[in-house]
Order: structure tokens, then sequence, then C-alpha cells
């Protein structure tokens, strides 16, 4: 009887897309702010909502974001580290400034967090990109 061996980054792979899979369909990633949330209700309520889709994407990329540290050697690590800092100080700057002329409105709440999650899912192929030899500390 043989053994299949799958290489560590292609078995952490398959265990992300499980973890994510299990994500979306977890009422435990709706609690926080999915108590008020109502797509077609008040301004409050779509608020509500889009505070909860940020939340959820930004749970799916931290564990996104832990998987693919553990499958990184230890020289790689810190560089990944770095980006993804940066980044999350990009996101919340970039955020803020777009959505600094409505921040006065009861609406901002929505349109700062629909920012966010559009930043966090453009994240995960930035993540995904060092699962493969096309990440950056592969570069000469």
């Amino acid at each position: 009887m043989k053994i299949l061996k799958i290489p560590q980054r292609s078995a952490l792979v398959v265990r992300a897309t499980g973890a994510l899979a299990f994500l979306l369909g977890s009422a435990g990633a709706h609690a926080q702010a999915g108590a008020a949330c109502k797509p077609d209700g008040t301004v409050a309520e779509t608020n509500a909502c889009a505070v909860q889709t940020y939340q959820k994407t930004d749970t799916e990329i931290s564990i996104l974001y832990g998987d693919v540290m553990r499958a990184l050697s230890a020289h790689e690590r810190p560089q990944l580290r770095q980006e993804q800092t940066a980044w999350q100080r990009e996101r919340i700057m970039l955020c803020k400034q777009s959505t600094q002329a409505t921040e006065s409105s009861p609406e901002w709440p929505r349109l700062y967090h629909a920012c966010l999650t559009a930043e966090t899912e453009a994240r995960r192929k930035g993540l995904m990109r060092w699962l493969t030899l096309d990440h950056p500390s592969a570069k000469p």
C-alpha cells in the first residue's frame, strides 16, 4: 500500500479552503452585528449588515493569514508579517480617506465597512500568492 504524500503548501490550501467553507456556513461568524441586520431595513439595520459582512470577511482573512504563516518557513514569516501589518494600516487609511466626505452622515458606517470588506477580500489574493513560487521571498 502506497501512502500519498501531499506537499505541505497544497495540504494547507485544502485546509484553508475547508476552514473558509465552515465559516461561511457558521452562525458564530454573525454574532456581533448580525442581531440588528436587515438588508432592506433602516439605516441602522443596513449599517449593521455592513459591519457583520466585514467581521465575517476579516475573520476569514485572519484564519487564512494564520494558515499561510504556518506553511511558510521561519525565514519567510517576518516578511509576510511586515507585509500584513502594512496592509492593515493601509486598508484603514484608504477607507477613512475614501469615506471622509460622508463621515457625518448616518450611512457612513455602511460605506466605511463596505470599503474595509472590499479591501479585505482583495487581500486574499495577496496571501494566496505566498503559497506559490511567486511569493516575495522567492524573488532573488
